[in-house]
């Protein structure tokens, strides 16, 4: 098949390939091995105490800074991971805890990191919004909206250029897709046929604002036709329906194909811990707590026999243990010294790269 044939198919599927969000169906869990729903499902609970507790943590003044919880989205991140191979990289924004918990990373690391300690995945200096693990091939969340986007592209041209396996995820908010980088990453991706999935999560606002008010094309998934690549729309509360979306992602990335998919999903609290969400209607609000991906997805695990109640009273015990596990491993962590204040600021060594003043001080302090 030539570019232009490929391109043109591509051009035609990406208003073509949408989901029909109907959810979890009878069908598809009886397809399933029991075993791995019942890691999903523990996954998502896993997710869904850390970012309960990190809230907590965050009002006993335990965090600092920013702090943004995926509460809501956790099939969707279940979903991505379980299709991701070890090959795999990825690059998220700054409401990333999930994400690298559902890649492996442990806990204790995940909350020492958010607590600023030297235990920390990124050794307590980046907390809640800059995660980073490279030995899992977690490469970040961001700060910058859309500052991840070039930077994935460049991965996925690195992978295609030293002819290595994998495919790169670039995930953002739904608000990203309207920023320059989003349409420059999007275009040098299929002008260069790079492996890249381009994963936006549409909780239906950009901090305050509604997609519709922000977005001429609302529905975000189309964009990928004005870059001759698929795009799809997929119901972000069945982890399935994302995980079999991003396995689809995979097998283009394999021809150098590029991928948008967009997880619709809704977020249970405001932009950020911080945040009153006082711009939704409270009763809008309460009916996402109906299509609770969590509450859903065990429903339906029980109704075919895979989840017993006692079974999920033991799970959320052994996960609550789990989480209080992270939390004391973090308190009891040290914190970064002063001295390791330059440390980790270049990845390499550079010319002069002591600072003046430093040096200075840590004269002074060894001549106590």
């Amino acid at each position: 098949m030539t570019t232009e044939t490929k391109r043109e198919k591509s051009a035609n599927q990406a208003v073509a390939t949408e989901n029909t969000l109907n959810g979890l169906s009878p069908e598809s869990i009886k397809k399933e091995d029991p075993a791995t729903l019942l890691q999903y499902y523990r996954m998502m609970v896993l997710i869904r105490k850390f970012e309960e507790r990190s809230a907590e943590m965050y009002t006993k003044a335990r965090i600092g800074g920013y702090c943004h919880l995926n509460l809501g989205e956790e099939a969707t991140i279940v979903g991505l991971m379980a299709a991701l191979r070890p090959e795999d990289y990825i690059f998220t924004n700054y409401r990333e805890h999930g994400y690298i918990l559902a890649r492996g990373a442990k806990p204790g690391p995940v909350m020492a990191e958010l607590f600023g300690k030297e235990t920390g995945v990124s050794k307590g200096r980046g907390g809640s919004m800059h995660l980073f693990d490279v030995n899992l091939h977690f490469m970040g969340g961001y700060g910058i909206v859309g500052g991840q986007l070039p930077l994935a592209t460049g991965a996925g041209l690195a992978l295609k250029y030293k002819e290595k396996d994998g495919m790169v995820v670039a995930q953002m908010g739904d608000a990203t897709t309207n920023i320059g980088a989003f349409h420059e990453s999007l275009n040098l991706a299929r002008i260069w046929n790079l492996p890249v999935m381009f994963l936006v999560i549409n909780n239906g606002y950009g901090m305050g604002t509604k997609v519709e008010s922000a977005s001429a094309e609302p529905e975000l998934y189309k964009r990928a036709a004005g870059y001759n690549i698929v795009g799809e729309r997929v119901d972000g509360k069945d982890p399935l329906a994302v995980r079999d979306a991003v396995r689809r992602a995979i097998e283009r990335a394999k021809n150098g194909e590029p991928t948008l998919l967009e997880a619709v999903s809704h977020r249970f609290k405001g932009h950020s811990v911080v945040d009153p969400d006082r711009y939704r209607d409270p009763e809008m609000v309460k009916t996402f707590r109906q299509s609770d991906p969590l509450f859903n997805f065990a429903r339906v695990l029980e109704e075919n026999g895979i989840l017993t109640p006692e079974q999920d009273n033991k799970l959320q015990e052994e996960v609550d243990q789990e989480v209080q596990e992270a939390i004391d491993f973090a308190e009891q962590s040290p914190t970064p010294a002063i001295e390791t204040m330059f440390d980790f600021m270049y990845a390499t060594s550079v010319a002069n790269e002591i600072d003046p003043q430093w040096a200075q001080f840590k004269h002074a302090k060894e001549a106590k």
